[in-house]
C-alpha cells in the first residue's frame, strides 16, 4: 500500500451488507484525489478460512488480513477504517463453521473436547478467532470516541424518545461483594524486561504449567485476580430467588463475545443456577452429549431431541422456567430468554436499553416490567446502578438538553482485561496459581479451587504514557474536566492512580480540571453536569471505555452507532471506529425476509470524513482534505434532511441513505472554491443525481417487500449481496461516469 491508500474492513452482518452499496461511492469518489482505498477480510468466515489453509482447496484459500492489518497498524502512514465484527461466541463460530462446510470448505469440526494434540491444535486455532480476536490485534493506539457536533446537534433538535422513571421502580443492579476478580485482584509492577511463567502448583504436589512464556516490559503494570465458583454459584442462586420473591424480571448480563474464555463460563453457571434440578439429574446426560450450559440454553435445547430423556429434560426445564422468576426476554414471541444464547445479551448494550426504557426489560408476555440486572463481578457494575439510582430520583434524562461524555480510553496493546484471554483458565484442581519470573520469583499468586476462573492482565507503560497525553490533550481542546474513572481500592488502579500522578506533571495542566475519582463518584458527577447540558471527560480502562462508550450515547444519542471514533496509533498512524454493531444481527434477518435493511452508516460517514481529513493533513493531499471536509458536510445535511434510514418498510433504508449521501457530497465538492477542476468535475454527477433523485428513489424502494436472497448469513455470495444492496441502474450507471 502506499501513502494514499485506505484500508476499509470487510466484516460482518449489518456493516458487511452495507459495504456493498456504500464502497462504490466512497472509491469513486476517492479516485478523484488520487487516493485509492483497499479491503481487508476480517470477517468471522474470513478470519477461520485464513487460519486453516492446509484443510482447503487452492482457490478457497485466503491471505490472513488480520494479522496484514496487525503489522500495517506499526506503520507511520497506517490509514484503516474498522467496522464492527462478529465478536464470535462459541455458538456462532460454530455456526460459521457449518454454513462454510456447507458452501464445499472442508474445514474440521470445533473439538469440545479434545483428545489428541491434532484436536487440541484444530480447537487452539479456532479459539483464535472467538471472541475480540480482532480489537486486540488493531488497537495499537488509544481511543479518543466523541459525538461530533453535527450528530449532537441533530439530537438536539430530534430527540429520540426515552422512557419515564417512576420513584417507585424496583428496577436494580446485584453484583458479588467478594471472590470476584474485583475483589480478589492483585497486581504488581514489572521492574525489569523479561517473561512470566503461569504455572498451577497443585494441592497434590504437583506443578502444571498453565502458560510457558508471558513477555512483560519494565514499568507494564501485572494483575491476577480470581473468579471462585463456589461463591459465584451461591450468589446466583440468591439472585433467582430474589427476583421471584420481588415479583420482577430476572435477567443476566455479561460480555461474553470480548470477554471469549471468563464470561460464557460464567454465564453458563447462570444457567445451571436457573434450572438446579435440571442439572442435579440430568447434567451427566447433557455432557455426555456434549450440550453445555456455556453455550446457552437455546443450545442444550436443541440438542434435546436425539436424547433417549431429551422430552423429560425439556419438561423439567419448562418447569423450573414456570417455578422460578419471569426471565426477560430476547424475543418474547419466538421464546427466546436472557439465558438462551451467551451473545444475545452483552452488557453494553443491554443495559444502556434497559435504562433508556425505563428500567424495564422485555417479560415472556411481551409486556415490559422492572428487572434484578445481574451483573456478578463488582468491578463496573456500581456504574449501572448509580445511574439507575439516579434516574429514580431525577426522571430521564432529557436528549435536547443534556450534556455529553466523550472518553478516552486506555485500550492500546491489548491493555487490561481485553489481553487477558490467552492468560484466562478454569482451573482443574486445587492449589495454587502463580506467576513465576525468569529468576524463579513469585510475582503474583493465587490461591485457587477447582472450576474457578484464573485471569492474568498486562497494562504496559507505554500506552498508559500515551493514555494520559490523550486525555490532557482532549481537556486543553475542549475546556471540558477530564476525569479518570479509578479507585484506589482496587489493585490494578491505584497502580495507575500512581502512575497518573507521576506522568501528569510532564504535560502544562495550568487551566485544566483533571480529576481522579472511583467509578461510582465519576458516575455521579457526569450525571449531574449532563443534566445541566455540560460535558465531562471520561478517561476509562478498556472494558470500561467499552461500556461507557454505549451507556452515555444510547442516553444522548439513541444509539452508540453515531460516535466518532479515533484511535492515535503509537506509531503515528490512524485506526478509525465505525460504532457498534449490537443490532446488526436483526438487521440482516429483516433484509433477508423483506430486503430491507435498516442499518445506519452513519458512523461509517464519520469514520470516512476523517480518515481522509487525516490523509490530507500527514502527505499534503489537498484534494483529500477536501473530500473529508465535504462529506462532513454532506453529512450534516443528511441528517438535517432526515435521510438516514426509516423504521418501517417503505421508506428509504440504508440504501437510500447512501443515495443521499452521494448527492448532497457531490453538491458540496461542486461549489467548493478551493479546487475549481475538482468543483467542475463533480458538478454533472451532483446535477444528474438531482434530476434522478425520484427515478433512484422509486428504484430502491421498489425492491422492498419480497425476500433477498444474500447466499450466506457469515459469508454472503457476493454477487448476490451487490445485487441486493445495488439494485437502483440509474444511480449505478451515474456513480459510474464519475470514475
Amino acid at each position: 500500500m502506499t501513502d494514499s491508500t485506505i484500508i476499509y474492513t470487510h466484516t460482518d452482518e449489518a456493516p458487511a451488507l452495507a459495504t456493498y452499496s456504500l464502497l462504490p461511492v466512497i472509491r469513486a469518489y476517492a479516485s478523484t484525489a488520487g487516493v485509492t482505498v483497499e479491503t481487508r477480510d476480517i470477517s468471522l468466515a474470513g478470519r477461520i478460512i485464513a487460519n486453516f489453509p492446509e484443510w482447503l482447496e487452492e482457490g478457497q484459500r485466503i491471505d490472513d488480513a488480520l494479522a496484514e492489518l496487525g503489522r500495517l497498524t506499526k506503520e507511520p502512514q497506517a490509514n484503516i477504517i474498522k467496522l464492527p465484527n462478529i465478536s464470535a461466541s462459541l455458538p456462532q463460530l460454530k455456526a460459521a463453521i457449518a454454513e462454510l462446510r456447507q458452501k464445499g470448505y472442508a474445514l474440521p469440526d470445533y473439538p469440545d473436547e479434545p483428545r489428541t494434540d491434532d484436536e487440541g491444535e484444530i480447537r487452539a486455532r479456532y479459539d483464535r478467532v472467538k471472541g475480540s480476536a480482532v480489537n486486540p490485534v488493531l488497537r495499537e493506539g488509544n481511543s479518543d470516541r466523541r459525538a461530533p457536533a453535527s450528530v449532537k446537534n441533530y439530537a438536539r433538535t430530534h430527540p429520540h424518545s426515552m422512557g419515564a422513571w417512576s420513584p417507585e421502580s424496583k428496577t436494580n443492579v446485584v453484583h458479588m461483594e467478594a471472590d470476584d476478580f474485583r475483589s480478589t485482584e492483585t497486581t504488581a509492577v514489572i521492574a525489569e524486561d523479561g517473561s512470566l511463567r503461569i504455572e498451577l502448583a497443585g494441592a497434590d504436589g504437583t506443578t502444571t504449567v498453565l502458560r510457558e512464556s508471558v513477555p512483560v516490559l519494565a514499568g507494564e503494570v501485572v494483575d491476577a485476580a480470581v473468579m471462585r465458583v463456589a461463591p459465584l454459584r451461591e450468589f446466583l442462586t440468591e439472585q433467582v430467588a430474589r427476583a421471584k420473591a420481588e415479583g420482577i424480571l430476572y435477567s443476566f448480563h455479561v460480555k461474553a463475545t470480548m470477554m471469549k474464555v471468563s464470561d460464557p463460563i460464567i454465564f453458563g453457571h447462570a444457567v445451571k443456577a436457573f434450572f438446579p434440578q435440571t442439572f442435579a439429574r440430568y447434567g451427566e446426560t447433557l455432557s455426555a452429549a456434549g450440550l453445555n450450559p456455556n453455550d446457552g440454553l437455546g443450545a442444550i435445547l436443541a440438542g434435546l431431541d436425539d436424547l433417549p430423556e431429551g422430552a423429560d429434560i425439556k419438561a423439567s426445564i419448562e418447569a423450573e422456567i414456570a417455578d422460578g422468576p419471569r426471565l426477560s426476554m430476547v424475543d418474547s414471541d419466538r421464546g427466546i430468554t436472557n439465558l438462551h444464547v451467551p451473545s444475545d445479551v452483552i452488557i453494553d448494550a443491554s443495559m444502556p436499553a434497559m435504562i433508556r426504557n425505563s428500567g424495564h426489560m422485555w417479560g415472556p408476555d411481551g409486556e415490559e416490567a422492572d428487572t434484578l440486572a445481574v451483573i456478578p463481578d463488582s468491578s463496573y457494575a456500581g456504574v449501572y446502578q448509580t445511574v439507575i439510582d439516579d434516574c429514580r430520583a431525577n426522571g430521564a434524562y432529557d436528549p435536547t438538553t443534556m450534556g455529553s461524555v466523550p472518553n478516552v480510553g486506555l485500550m492500546a496493546q491489548a491493555a487490561e482485561e481485553y489481553g487477558s484471554h490467552d492468560k484466562t483458565f478454569e482451573i482443574p484442581a486445587n492449589g495454587t496459581v502463580r506467576a513465576v519470573d525468569q529468576s524463579g520469583n513469585v510475582v503474583l499468586s493465587q490461591p485457587v479451587s477447582v472450576g474457578d476462573i484464573f485471569r492474568m492482565c498486562q497494562t504496559k507503560d507505554l500506552p498508559i504514557r500515551d493514555w494520559i497525553k490523550l486525555a490532557v490533550e482532549r481537556a486543553r481542546a475542549t475546556g471540558d474536566p477530564a476525569v479518570f474513572w479509578l479507585d484506589a481500592s482496587r489493585a490494578h488502579d491505584a497502580a495507575l492512580i500512581a502512575k497518573v500522578e507521576a506522568y501528569l506533571p510532564d504535560h502544562v495542566t495550568d487551566g485544566l480540571q483533571i480529576e481522579i475519582l472511583t467509578p461510582e463518584r465519576a458516575t455521579a458527577f457526569s450525571l449531574e453536569r449532563i443534566r445541566r447540558g455540560e460535558n465531562t471527560i471520561s478517561v476509562t480502562g478498556n472494558v470500561l471505555r467499552d461500556y461507557l462508550t454505549d451507556l452515555f450515547p444510547i442516553m444522548e444519542l439513541g444509539t452508540s452507532a453515531k460516535m466518532l471514533s479515533i484511535v492515535p496509533l503509537l506509531d503515528g498512524g490512524r485506526l478509525f471506529e465505525t460504532g457498534a454493531g449490537g443490532s446488526a444481527p436483526k438487521h440482516v434477518q429483516q433484509l433477508v425476509k423483506e430486503n430491507y435493511l435498516r442499518w445506519d452508516s452513519l458512523g461509517e460517514f464519520l469514520a470516512m470524513a476523517v480518515s481522509f481529513q487525516h490523509l490530507g493533513e500527514s502527505t499534503g493531499n489537498k484534494r483529500a482534505q477536501i473530500l473529508g471536509d465535504t462529506l462532513d458536510l454532506a453529512t450534516g445535511t443528511l441528517l438535517n434532511e432526515n435521510k438516514s434510514p426509516a423504521r418501517r418498510l417503505g421508506q428509504i433504508d440504508n440504501r437510500g441513505s447512501h443515495f443521499y449521501l452521494a448527492l448532497y457530497w457531490a453538491q458540496e465538492l461542486a461549489r467548493q472554491g478551493d479546487d475549481e477542476a475538482l468543483a467542475a468535475a463533480f458538478a454533472p454527477l451532483a446535477r444528474t443525481l438531482a434530476e434522478a433523485e425520484q427515478t433512484i428513489a422509486g428504484e430502491l424502494l421498489g425492491v422492498q417487500g419480497s425476500p433477498a436472497d444474500i447466499g450466506g448469513y457469515y459469508q454472503p455470495d457476493p454477487a448476490s449481496a451487490e445485487a441486493v444492496m445495488r439494485p437502483s441502474k440509474t444511480f449505478n450507471d451515474a456513480l459510474a461516469t464519475l470514475g
